[in-house]
């Protein structure tokens, strides 16, 4: 580390003898300080030391002496459903853009003291004051991409658009997110529908669309995409850019596109601490410690995401840095949509619609409700029957 870094550090050492051990020297590991830090994240979304790379949690517990206890989730929903129900307690959360605007909302995020985030100011000017945090109050960027189609070489042509995940010639081999946002924003770039429609009419009309695709569709997945894509069970699956380093990049057969002249979703994850954190300062070293440009080009590079960082990009392969598919060209920056936090009416609309898409349509869910009340009449008769022997035996 250069020296008058070293002595800043030093300096706030001083001035700051409660600060986190996140100023510790790099040079020597810092002594434990008996705090463990619960970091819930993405599958597939941090380096992890494998192959040489820089292990990031565990060089985070070298130079502050804070352990992390991490773990990962699938989707969105799925985060918010775990810290909405109470069962458990995170210190560290990277939500999606219109999830972050949800938590906001809801008042189930806490402000940051970005006194103890100073690499904030090396996020890109550009990455700031976005809508679901216009005051950045609450979160801090860690990657950003687009959302584009994974093919089979040997099987698919390139797609040139996403009407190829409603293409009869790849019935059961083609995979759907498992998520209702990533899912209808598909359905709804076919359609031309804004992604953040409170129209009805036009999430009727994407749903209607999705249970069309549905008798072509193996199966809807999130990183189970990654098994499978690679063992050729699947031909064609939607998917975040940034998964290309692992898809394409470690198997010359799996190509990945980004529709021209259509609506892709342009996403920013953020990181964020729960309102109940226990380790808040602990957290905020931990997110300073993610916008250090060596750290953040190392996770960059390993996970293929985009970082915000510009100062990281320099640090970073020049073949990673022109790569279209993780730094795209304007032109298709421009055509791509940011979600937005919807409206409860239409959220629960959408969650109705996600239920019959998966389930096959209205049809299905009646008759899945006819069976539910059979075996509820079956039980109860039981039941009955059980206590009548009983008053007989008496």
């Amino acid at each position: 580390m250069k020296k008058r870094i070293l002595l800043l550090l030093l300096t706030l050492l001083l001035l700051l003898p409660m600060a986190p051990a996140a100023f510790a020297a790099e040079t020597q590991d810092a002594p434990k300080t008996g705090v463990v830090i619960n970091v819930y994240n993405w599958g597939e979304y941090i380096s992890n030391g494998v192959d040489g790379t820089m292990d990031v949690n565990a060089e985070f517990t070298r130079r502050t002496g804070i352990e992390v206890n991490y773990t990962t989730y699938e989707t969105n929903e799925a985060l918010y459903a775990k810290l909405a129900g109470g069962g458990a307690n995170y210190d560290v959360i990277i939500p999606s853009d219109y999830m972050i605007a949800k938590m906001i909302k809801e008042g189930m995020l806490a402000e940051l003291d970005f006194q103890n985030i100073p690499n904030f100011e090396k996020i890109d000017a550009q990455f700031r004051n976005q809508d679901y945090d216009p005051e950045n109050r609450y979160s801090v960027p860690f990657t950003w991409g687009l959302v584009g189609m994974f093919y089979n070489k040997n099987y698919v042509e390139e797609p040139e658009n996403w009407e190829a995940m409603w293409d009869e010639r790849y019935s059961g081999k083609i995979l759907m997110f498992d998520n209702p946002r990533d899912a209808f924003a598909i359905a709804q770039s076919i359609l031309k529908i804004p992604f953040n429609t409170t129209d009805e009419a036009d999430w009727y009309a994407a749903a209607d669309l999705l249970k069309q695709q549905k008798p072509l569709v193996q199966a809807y997945v999130m990183d189970q995409i990654f098994d499978k894509m690679e063992s050729g069970e699947a031909w064609l699956a939607p998917y975040y850019a940034g998964d290309a380093a692992i898809l394409c990049e470690d198997n010359e057969d799996i190509g990945f596109v980004i529709p021209k002249g259509e609506s892709t979703n342009f996403f920013v994850d953020a990181m964020c601490i729960p309102i109940d954190s226990v380790h808040k300062t602990e957290a905020e070293a931990y997110i300073n410690f993610l916008c250090e440009p060596e750290v953040a080009a190392a996770n960059s590079e390993y996970i293929g995401y985009s970082t915000p960082i510009s100062e990281a990009k320099e640090l970073m392969d020049e073949e990673t840095v022109n790569n279209p598919i993780y730094y795209p060209p304007e032109e298709i920056l421009a055509q791509s949509e940011i979600f937005t936090d919807l409206p409860k009416e239409t959220s629960t609309l959408l969650d109705t619609l996600w239920a019959e898409v998966k389930m096959g349509g209205p049809g299905d869910t009646a008759t899945l409700v006819i069976i539910l009340v059979a075996f509820a009449a079956v039980y109860v008769g039981i039941v009955i029957a059980k206590k009548l022997k009983k008053r007989r035996e008496r």
